[in-house]
């Protein structure tokens, strides 16, 4: 077969995002059997330690997937029924009516009308200012505490509303409902029902607020207002818990999703199920869509592909598998929120991140 790989092209494409002002940038691309792994830039501004393809990173959002699935492998054994009202489940955490309305489908996609609990943990951020981000770096959130914040909130809309409206409440309360059916934490149930069962063995939950193993720090801008960027890879993540805080590599996330949707994590149906999107609005302002943990982009002229992405303070990633599951993408950046408020036209980074999607993806 054919090496569709162009190894000059992508390291190129890779080196004109740290040109463009990443401060370091790693990949992995996939064309069935070849691979390709680059990296470009620094992972420590300070000392100019190189990042280097096999670092370890903060995938964020991208968990979500990983906890989507564990919940499915609970519906597979009809422990959970996904069109089950959340109120059946957890009658102390959604009471009453909204408990009644809201099924497990509709947290996985989005649609709960659950607010966001963010604004609340993390005041100055409301005000579109950082002093938060230093406030908290050590401090321990209780996910239960972070739930009742999202619930206690005004609703971003009713349940199974459309659009939906991405929130974290949603994905603590689905690692809530994990914790009740099967007797043990979300972080043991994620790793021995899907981590371990895709053997991936450099993807794991974190011990404190440190990444162990090789890693780059990690750069927040928070839209300019922290100038120089400071490195938040040091942080406590139980601000998101375990729906947003796995470490993992590029070579661990291809890995993953090439098993999942080759249906070898979750059965055929919970797949399928899992491929059913809406659109939801992201925090960004943009729509995505979204099914149970997972999105869909279609990719000019090279059909569609599935996968997630995600974004910590300073680290971002993303990860993409084409539906014939040959095409594989992910990549991870250690600089976040690089746009400044106000500014009319799009940073150089989005441009030279979106020229080497495409190339990743189409080849």
């Amino acid at each position: 077969m054919t090496n569709t790989l162009d190894p000059a092209k992508l390291q190129t494409a890779l080196d004109t995002v740290h040109s463009a002002g990443m401060p370091g940038a790693f990949a992995e691309v996939r064309d069935h059997d070849q691979v390709w792994r680059g990296a470009a830039g620094v992972a420590d501004v300070a000392t100019g330690r190189p990042v280097t393809p096999d670092m370890r990173h903060r995938i964020g959002s991208i968990t979500k997937t990983f906890t989507a699935a564990a919940v499915l492998r609970q519906v597979d054994q009809s422990e959970i029924a996904l069109d089950t009202p959340i109120g059946h489940y957890l009658p102390r955490l959604v009471p009453g009516e909204r408990g009644a309305a809201i099924t497990v489908r509709m947290l996985f996609n989005h649609t709960s009308g659950l607010a966001e609990y963010l604004p609340q943990a993390f005041p100055s951020l409301a005000k579109m200012t950082p002093e938060s981000l230093d406030d908290n770096r050590f401090t321990r959130f209780h996910p239960i505490e972070l739930i009742e914040m999202g619930v206690s909130a005004a609703a971003s809309g009713s349940p199974g509303g459309s659009p939906g409206v991405y929130s974290n409440t949603n994905y603590l309360l689905l690692c809530q409902l994990l914790e009740s059916v099967t007797g043990t934490s979300a972080e043991k149930c994620i790793t021995r029902d899907v981590i371990e069962r895709a053997g991936l063995r450099e993807t794991e939950f974190p011990h404190g607020p440190y990444i162990d193993g090789p890693h780059a720090l990690h750069y927040e801008s928070w839209f300019g207002m922290i100038d120089p960027p400071r490195d938040y890879s040091v942080y406590d993540m139980s601000w998101v818990g375990p729906s947003a805080s796995l470490i993992s590599t590029v070579a661990d996330l291809n890995c993953f999703f090439g098993l999942l949707l080759a249906g070898d994590i979750i059965s055929r149906s919970s797949l399928a199920q899992m491929q059913g999107t809406v659109p939801v609005i992201s925090f960004e302002g943009k729509t995505l869509d979204y099914g149970l943990g997972l999105q869909q982009m279609t990719a000019p002229g090279s059909g569609t592909y599935w996968g997630n992405d995600g974004s910590v303070w300073g680290g971002g990633a993303m990860s993409m598998t084409s539906a014939d599951g040959r095409r594989q993408m992910s990549v991870a950046v250690n600089l976040q929120r690089w746009n400044h408020l106000g500014s009319p036209q799009p940073h150089p980074i989005d441009d030279a991140l979106r020229v080497f999607t495409q190339l990743a993806l189409c080849g």
